[in-house]
């Protein structure tokens, strides 16, 4: 086996066209997660990455830290490591009520010795519900990630930020040239998770059966503290900076020109801030957002005042381990008690039953609400749910709340416990509950329930997007009988859509152009568009590098499925089915007559030595994750499997490499370093 590994140099052309393709690409995502202004197209956008990939897979070298393709997740760890933080990441004291507003106010003014009359300048930002993260660049690369930890320690989880597209792997100069870029910087923000986010993660954790998630902040906080990025990367975090701990080379006079600081250097810095003249301007700040917080796609439990100035929060100082410059404003919990009247049962995208909750409307946070998510019949039993019972609801990042427990004390007898149906309460279809799961299904794919959220998944933004095709007007297409599959959308007119009540003409225009613009897209994304049971974006993707076009996937048998790369024998068969069945054939063909355009990734090899064997990967790999050493086997012919068996032709061993590598030797499989895998690859 060879000990050391020797990378050719790379052409300067290479070199430059691998810088360019980042540039491009850290654009295209400060555009997207950031600016929330997309430029490029998705397809356009995996084309760079695609080339990007294939660069840093050719001249590994070419693969620094900064680089997006770092953003995809590495190898899981065995144990964070621990960060100190430079400067302490203090906690902040907190006011309930505008007395100890106002209190706070009298109190900095007291410490500064100015008139008690006199107007403090303060600016006032949106409390975000998430977990606060320390970011440290030098020289302008994203070095370290770190939590808050106890304000002096935090846990290293630099490898799960780095799968935050809205964090900056490397600091843009400013281009104006008014803010310079330090030579070392820690950034604070505060990450959380979108109220979108935080539904599709329990819908699917409910369709596997496992317990869901109480709030988007526990969503979040599981999300970053998993010790194999790769999860991380699917729960989609987002964060929004609101200050610095250290930083050399840069001052500043005021946290406002702080923050239009970060937002030059691409940083994603709240639009909600406020610089207020006075304490009367931020309690009028503090009542706004009351209520508007309501219409926020994520959640916030107050605003945070922090005094504008940086010499009069120098002079301020700290008291324990809060600034005496700053303040949490906080707005009372978002629970209320109920009485559950009836529960009815809802039907999703899969045919999945769900018990919802009829409640006499009380107000939580601001909204009156009556209706609260049971989640399944298991969720149910487990929380001793009865109609009848009181209940204490919360509102977690959900238009449904939930219900949290249950006032047993309360009960006088005419509790009735709730029975899933034996029909589907949309169709009248038949229902099932497979063995070992925990969902109830409607077994009619012609479903109205079914066929509406289906189309609603087929125009989302990570299948085709469709921008501004929404449940409520797929609702009302569906309702004035212009669709009833997904592609039906592709042969509407825009007269059509403009004699339903409330559609404009030019947005009417926009609709119709979208849907246009949706026809060119990537194999992968029309895959998971079609809403198949098991089949999320990774699979997807893996099915098209397989198969190359739907319709071959359609062909296929069972095992043929079965043989792709982390696709096992129930996914297989959930796909077969799907195929299987007429209507579905009806609408990938309705699709084909469309002209919709699916771009297959580039097609693996065949010839080569890695051509048609099948390789296990296990341990740390230093030069590429995982993810990236199985994707570059199966573009060059190969098989990235899982397991391994007798079947398998070679195991490629990283660093601690455990069980897989043992059996791998009892097997008599051939084993090889990440280095001998590399050779074998770039001589292709």
């Amino acid at each position: 086996m060879a000990e050391n590994t020797h990378f050719s140099e790379p052409p300067r052309e290479v070199t430059s066209r691998a810088a360019g393709l980042r540039r491009d690409i850290d654009r295209a995502n400060y555009e997207y997660y950031v600016l929330d202004q997309p430029t490029l197209s998705d397809a356009e956008y995996d084309k760079l990455m695609r080339e990007l990939g294939e660069i840093e897979a050719r001249y590994p070298p070419l693969a620094t830290p900064d680089s997006p393709t770092q953003r995809v997740g590495a190898v899981p760890q065995t144990a964070f490591g621990t960060h100190t933080h430079r400067q302490p990441m203090l906690s902040l004291a907190n006011a309930f009520s505008e007395d100890e507003l106002r209190a706070f106010d009298q109190r900095v003014k007291k410490n500064l010795a100015i008139d008690p009359e006199s107007d403090v300048e303060y600016v006032a930002e949106l409390k975000i519900d998430g977990l606060a993260v320390s970011l440290t660049y030098q020289n302008g690369v994203f070095v370290t990630g770190a939590t808050r930890g106890d304000g002096t320690t935090g846990e290293n989880i630099t490898e799960n930020l780095r799968t935050i597209y809205s964090i900056p792997l490397k600091i843009e100069p400013d281009p104006q040239g008014e803010f310079p870029v330090p030579s070392l910087i820690e950034v604070r923000g505060e990450v959380f998770l979108l109220h979108d986010e935080f539904r599709r993660i329990n819908e699917e954790r409910t369709e596997r059966g496992e317990p869901t998630f109480a709030n988007p902040r526990n969503a979040a906080a599981g999300g970053l503290r998993q010790l194999d990025s790769r999860i991380t990367a699917a729960r989609r975090l987002d964060i929004f900076t609101y200050g610095v701990g250290l930083i050399e080379d840069g001052g500043f006079s005021t946290h406002f020109q702080l923050l239009q600081a970060l937002r030059a250097w691409r940083f994603r810095v709240n639009p909600n801030i406020r610089a207020c003249h006075g304490i009367d301007e931020v309690w009028a700040y503090t009542a706004e957002w009351k209520s508007l917080r309501e219409t926020l796609p994520y959640d916030i439990d107050g605003l945070v005042v922090k005094v504008n100035s940086f010499e009069s929060q120098e002079r301020l100082g700290y008291v324990a381990r809060a600034p005496r410059w700053a303040i949490a404003y906080k707005y009372a919990p978002r629970q209320a008690t109920t009485v559950i009247r009836e529960i009815i049962v809802q039907v999703g995208r899969t045919g999945a039953l769900t018990p919802v909750a009829i409640m006499d409307p009380v107000e939580v946070g601001g909204v009156t609400v009556s209706r609260a998510t049971l989640h399944n019949e298991d969720e149910i039993r487990r929380k001793g749910i009865k109609i009848g019972d009181t209940v204490v609801i919360q509102r977690a990042g959900e238009v449904i709340p939930e219900v949290v427990e249950v006032a047993v004390d309360k009960r006088d007898g005419d509790e009735v416990d709730f029975v899933m149906p034996e029909h589907c309460p949309v169709c009248g279809g038949k229902v099932e509950r497979p063995e070992n799961e925990a969902v109830t299904r409607c077994i009619d794919t012609a479903c109205p329930a079914q066929l509406e959220e289906n189309i609603s998944h087929f125009a989302s933004r990570e299948a085709m997007n469709i921008d501004g095709l929404g449940p409520s007007l797929i609702a009302r297409l569906m309702e004035a009988d212009l669709i009833c599959d997904q592609a039906d959308l592709y042969y509407l007119k825009q007269e059509q859509i403009e004699g339903l009540e409330r559609m404009a003409e030019k947005s009417t225009g926009n609709i119709i152009a979208a849907i246009e613009r949706s026809k060119n897209t990537t194999l992968g994304r029309l895959i998971y568009a079609l809403g198949i049971r098991h089949v999320g974006e990774r699979t997807a993707q893996t099915l098209a590098m397989k198969f190359r076009s739907v319709e071959a996937i359609e062909s296929a048998s069972v095992d043929d499925i079965s043989n792709t790369p982390d696709v096992g024998p129930v996914v297989a068969q959930s796909i077969a089915d799907f195929f299987g069945e007429e209507r579905n054939r009806r609408v990938v063909e309705k699709l084909r007559g469309a002209g919709i355009v699916a771009e297959p990734p580039e097609a693996p090899k065949d010839t080569g030595l890695i051509a048609g064997k099948t390789f296990v990967f296990t341990g740390a790999l230093v030069t590429m994750t995982r993810d990236e050493a199985e994707e570059m086997t199966i573009k060059l012919g190969g098989k990235a499997s899982g397991s391994v068996s007798k079947k398998t032709d070679y195991v490629v061993a990283g660093e601690k490499a455990g069980s897989k590598l043992e059996k791998a030797q009892k097997l008599g499989v051939a084993v090889m370093t990440e280095e001998e895998f590399r050779k074998m690859a770039d001589s292709e």
